[in-house]
């Protein structure tokens, strides 16, 4: 039980650190993929435009993200073996599925405030009363169809970095940082073009892209912008997840590392201490 509520409290920790920190360069990110273009979108201006929406959702968000990913890797390591690739990539696939579920409609709200500069609030209130609660999961598909390539990716890859830089059991928080830098960069860079079709999905409203057909919008960004388009915004997106792969990962190592080390100093109570 303290595994699971130690992957829990690193996630939340994790996340909540990860999103704020690195906010304003996800925010030029969106709007560098904005179908209205970077300058419409904002520019520079209103750099935090959507913080509220992300300080919400991404403790719970990266918290239910790791007690599912170590709940998963354990239940599968007994198949597939502690280490296994295979292992890592569905613990991260189911991972991301649970985690989306709290993730998404805090994803909707920060990238609409990045986009239209308006407040969280504002935008929840809009969302609600042209689209209803399912407004909030527009673009889950789309989530999902990029989030698990990205795990798939990113997770196997920082796991194996791991077991390369572990000395005699044990590994550094900041080697775990370094290889959560490394392998959120490839990750990053390999799945761009379905982050740019998440994001046009996610800001379009009551309008074609909205209907949540990725390929249909991949096609039309390829129509309109070329190769170029599929790869907009992704110099911010590989440094923003480079950053936060370094950020995110490292201090859920680090938290566990210390939550667990804490965990078992702790004196156990006698039955005759009653």
């Amino acid at each position: 039980m303290e595994t699971l509520a130690t992957a829990l409290v690193s996630g939340a920790l994790a996340g909540l650190m990860v999103d704020i920190s690195l906010f304003p360069i996800d925010t030029v990110k969106t709007r560098l993929q904005s179908e209205v273009g970077f300058q419409k979108a904002g520019g520079f201006r209103g750099i935090y435009s959507g913080l509220g929406a992300v300080a919400v959702g991404s403790a719970p968000g990266a918290a239910f993200f790791f007690l599912s990913y170590e709940t998963s890797k354990k239940q599968l390591s007994y198949k597939l073996g502690k280490n296994s690739a295979t292992n890592h990539m569905i613990s991260s696939s189911l991972a991301e599925l649970v985690a989306c579920v709290v993730r998404v409609p805090s994803e909707v709200i920060k990238q609409r405030s990045q986009a239209q500069r308006l407040s969280s609030l504002q935008i929840l209130k809009k969302t609600l009363a042209l689209e209803g609660f399912l407004g909030l999961y527009r673009g889950y598909t789309s989530t999902i169809l990029r989030e698990i390539p990205f795990s798939v990716i990113q997770f196997p890859l920082w796991e194996l970095l791991k077991i390369k830089w572990t000395d005699k059991g044990t590994i550094q928080p900041w080697k775990s940082a370094v290889a959560g830098a490394i392998a959120g960069s490839v990750a990053a860079f390999l799945t761009t073009p379905l982050d740019v079709a998440k994001t046009r999905i996610m800001l379009s409203e009551k309008s074609a892209p909205a209907s949540g057909n990725f390929l249909t919008v991949l096609s039309n960004v390829y129509k309109d912008q070329g190769v170029k388009g599929l790869w907009a915004g992704v110099v911010p997106r590989v440094m923003w997840i480079a950053i936060g792969g370094f950020v995110f990962l490292g201090v859920y190592d680090g938290a566990k590392h210390y939550l667990t080390a804490a965990c078992s100093k702790r004196p156990t109570k006698d039955i005759n201490d009653v």
